[in-house]
C-alpha cells in the first residue's frame, strides 16, 4: 500500500504495523526518514482487521485489542490508524467497554535514512541511534536526519529503544488520538511540499458519472494519482511535470513525462506547459549529430530487439505535445515560447533521417522500428501543422518527407501471410524484417490530433488498419485485460516480461483511441471493457503494468512484481480512455470543438465534468444512443462537424 504526495511517500503492508523489512517505511526526496512505527496497546499489538487506500497520499488501517480478560472473546477496543505520505499518522482509540479504561500505549520508532535504491537492492544498513527530541525522537546521519513529533506529548521517551510511552484515559464509549509528525531535516532532503496541495497543482478536478459506475472511480483515482505525482523542476519550481511512478522511479523520465502530459491535456495544458519547459531546459545545443535532442535513457525492449532510445522517442514526442496542447488551449505566448525548442526536434528529426527514409533507434546504426517511424510521422505531421499556424517556414518538407514514409512504409514493413498479414515490429539496417507482434503497434494507430478536429493520415492503409483491428481482436494479442505486449504465440513469450508479453496499460488505451478514431469501435469497445475490468480489480490504481495471462471468469490481472503503483502513464490512460469514448477534438484557436462519441455507447450514459478547453471549464453528456450534448464550455466555442 503505497501513500504518495512527492517527494514524499508512505509504503506499507496491510497490517498496518511498519516493521522496517523490506520497503516499508516513509521516504522524502528519496530516503527512508522513518523505517520503524510499531504500535502496542496494553502490550499487545492490534490485530489487523481491515486496511484500505481513502486517497493517493493516504491509508486507513483498523484493528482491534482486547484489554480485558473478563470481556470474554469481544474485542473492546478498536484501533484505527490514517498514515499519510508525509508519515503524519493519527492513531485513534475507540473504546466500546463498559467502564473508564486506562491504557498503557507504545510506539516503537526507527529510522536507518537509507536511500531507497540501496533498500530496493538489500543493502540497507542497521538503523540509527536515537536521541530524544523536543515532543519525540531524532535520528541523524550523514547528509541529513528526521524527527518525529508526538501530540500529545509522551509521558515518557526512550531514546535507547526509540520508544514513546503515554498512559491514555479513555472513557466509556470515548475515544482519544495520538498524533505523530514525522520530520526531514530540510537541509539534508529539502523541504519541497507537495505540488498536488498547493495553488500549483495545473490539473482540473475533473469528474465522470454515468450508467456504469467505475467510470466515476476510474477517472478520480487517476486524477489523484496524477497529482500525487507532480514534481517541481529544480531548475524553476514554478514548472511543475509528472514523476513516472512510485516506487521506483519517482524523478523525471522524459518520454513517459510527455506522454502522460499528452494524455492528460483534457484536464488542463498548465502540466503540458510545465512538462515542456522543464525538457526545453535539456535539450542538447551546439552543433553534433544529438543537437536539438531531449536526452533520455535507454530502455529495454525485450529479447527480439536492441534497447530503444527514450531521447528519441522525448523528442519526437515534445512537438506533437506542444501542437496539441495548442488545439487543447494553450496561450499563444506560452506556444510562442517553446516553439523555437520544437523546431529544433524537428530539425533534428530530418538531419536524422537524412538521405534515407527512415528513422533508426538508436542512432545513428540502430534497426528502424515500427514503433519509432509511427512517433516520427506523427511528429511531422503534427509539427507542420504547428509550424504553419504560427507562420513559422518548415512545414512543407516535413509534409513531403511524412509522404514518403507513408507510402514506403505501407509497402515495406507490412509482412503478407495468409491471415491477412501484419506489420512487423522493425526493420534491421540490412533490410530484414522482424515479425513479432507486440502492444507497440498501437502507435501505428495513433495518429495525432490536427487543427479542425481533423486527425493525421496513417503510417497504415485502410485495409492494413483493418487487418490490425482484427489483430487486436484477438486472444493472442488481447489479454482480456489488455493488449500485450508480445503475442501469445511469438517466440520468448513471457506473460510476466515488461516487453515480452506483460500488458502495458498505456499502450492498451492508445489502442482504444486510435481504433476509435479509425472507425473500428467493436475492437475497441472489447478493449475498453478489459481494461476496465483490470481497473477495478486494481481498486482502480492501474499498476504500470500487469501480466498477460489470458482472463478467465474466474481470474484477476496480477500485477507485475517491479510494476510502479502508480504510475504516471497508467494514471492518465484513464483520462484518455474516457475522452476517447466521448471523442473530444477541439480547436481552440479557432474557437471550435467536435464531439464524435463511439456510436454504440459501450458504457450506456455518461457524463464528464471539470474538463478544461480553451482556458474554460467543459462538460459534455453522451446518451445511451451515443448523441453528444455540451453541457458548459467557453464563450464563442463552437460545434464542429
Amino acid at each position: 500500500m503505497i501513500c504518495v504526495a512527492l517527494p514524499s511517500l508512505a509504503v506499507s503492508t496491510d497490517q498496518g504495523q511498519l516493521t522496517g523489512r523490506g520497503l516499508e517505511g516513509v521516504y522524502h526526496a528519496g530516503r527512508r526518514v522513518l523505517s520503524r512505527c510499531l504500535v502496542r496497546v496494553a502490550g499487545r499489538e492490534p490485530l489487523a482487521i481491515r486496511a484500505w487506500m481513502t486517497g493517493a497520499d493516504r491509508a486507513r488501517f483498523v484493528g482491534t485489542v482486547r484489554t480485558s480478560p473478563q470481556a470474554g472473546p469481544d474485542p473492546d477496543v478498536v484501533v484505527e490508524r490514517v498514515r499519510h505520505a508525509d508519515g503524519t499518522e493519527r492513531i485513534t482509540l475507540h473504546s466500546s467497554a463498559p467502564r473508564p479504561l486506562r491504557l498503557p500505549v507504545e510506539v516503537a520508532l526507527g529510522a536507518d535514512l537509507a536511500p531507497l535504491g540501496a533498500i530496493a537492492a538489500g543493502g540497507a544498513g542497521p538503523e540509527l541511534p536515537a536521541s530524544v527530541h523536543t515532543l519525540g525522537l531524532r535520528w541523524s546521519g550523514p547528509g541529513g536526519g528526521s524527527s518525529v513529533t508526538a501530540e500529545p506529548p509522551p509521558a515518557d521517551a526512550l531514546a535507547s529503544a526509540g520508544l514513546l510511552r503515554w498512559e491514555l484515559e479513555i472513557p466509556p464509549g470515548g475515544s482519544t488520538t495520538v498524533e505523530l509528525r514525522v520530520r526531514p531535516d530540510a537541509a539534508g532532503f529539502g523541504a519541497a511540499r507537495p505540488v498536488g496541495r498547493t495553488a500549483a497543482n495545473p490539473l482540473s478536478a475533473a469528474e465522470a458519472s454515468g450508467d456504469d459506475a467505475r467510470v466515476t472511480a476510474l477517472l478520480r483515482t487517476g486524477v489523484e494519482d496524477l497529482q500525487a505525482l507532480l514534481i517541481r523542476d529544480p531548475a524553476q519550481p514554478t514548472d511543475t511535470c509528472l514523476a513516472a511512478g512510485a516506487p521506483w522511479r519517482c524523478g523525471l523520465a522524459p518520454a513517459e513525462a510527455l506522454a502522460a502530459a499528452r494524455m492528460a491535456l483534457p484536464l488542463g495544458t498548465r502540466l503540458a506547459a510545465g512538462t515542456l519547459r522543464t525538457l526545453a531546459r535539456t535539450q542538447l545545443r551546439g552543433s553534433g549529430p544529438q543537437s536539438g535532442m531531449i536526452p533520455g535513457p535507454r530502455r529495454d525492449a525485450g529479447a527480439h530487439l536492441p534497447p530503444a532510445c527514450t531521447g528519441t522517442e522525448a523528442t519526437l514526442l515534445f512537438p506533437a505535445l506542444l501542437a496539441e496542447a495548442r488545439l487543447w488551449g494553450m496561450p499563444d505566448q506560452e506556444t510562442e515560447e517553446l516553439l523555437p525548442v520544437a523546431e529544433r526536434c524537428l530539425d533534428w528529426l530530418l538531419r536524422a533521417v537524412g538521405d534515407g527514409v527512415y528513422l533508426p533507434d538508436p542512432q545513428p546504426a540502430g534497426p528502424a522500428r515500427a514503433e519509432t517511424q509511427a512517433h516520427a510521422h506523427r511528429a511531422a505531421c503534427l509539427g507542420a501543422d504547428l509550424l504553419d499556424a504560427c507562420g513559422r517556414p518548415g512545414g512543407t518538407g516535413l509534409r513531403e518527407w511524412a509522404r514518403t514514409l507513408r507510402v514506403a512504409f505501407r509497402d515495406e514493413f507490412w509482412i503478407e501471410d495468409r491471415s491477412g498479414g501484419r506489420p512487423a515490429a522493425a526493420r534491421t539496417p540490412g533490410g530484414r524484417l522482424l515479425p513479432h507482434l507486440g502492444a507497440g503497434a498501437a502507435h501505428l494507430l495513433d495518429t495525432g490530433l490536427l487543427g479542425g478536429g481533423r486527425h493525421a493520415d496513417g503510417l497504415l492503409g485502410k485495409a492494413q488498419i483493418e487487418q490490425l483491428a482484427r489483430l487486436m481482436g484477438s486472444p493472442v494479442w488481447d489479454s482480456g485485460w489488455g493488449l500485450r505486449s508480445l503475442g501469445a504465440k511469438e517466440a520468448g513469450y513471457n506473460p510476466f516480461g515488461h516487453r515480452t508479453g506483460a500488458v502495458r496499460f498505456h499502450e492498451t488505451a492508445v489502442a482504444v483511441a486510435g481504433l476509435a478514431v479509425a472507425g473500428h469501435e467493436k475492437e475497441a469497445a472489447a478493449l475498453l471493457r478489459g481494461l476496465l475490468a483490470a481497473a477495478e480489480a486494481f481498486g482502480y490504481r492501474l499498476p504500470e503494468m500487469c501480466a498477460g495471462e489470458q482472463r478467465t471468469d474466474a481470474s484477476v490481472p496480477l500485477a507485475h512484481p517491479a510494476a510502479c503503483r502508480p504510475a504516471a502513464t497508467a494514471a492518465a490512460a484513464g483520462v484518455l480512455l474516457l475522452t476517447a469514448l466521448v471523442g473530444i477534438r477541439p480547436d481552440a484557436p479557432a474557437r471550435t470543438i467536435t464531439l464524435r462519441p463511439l456510436r454504440g455507447a459501450p458504457l450506456g450514459e455518461i457524463a464528464l465534468t471539470g474538463l478544461r478547453v480553451a482556458a474554460a471549464p467543459f462538460s459534455m453528456r453522451v446518451n445511451r444512443l451515443g448523441l453528444a450534448m455540451v453541457e458548459e464550455a467557453a464563450d464563442g466555442l463552437r460545434l464542429g462537424s
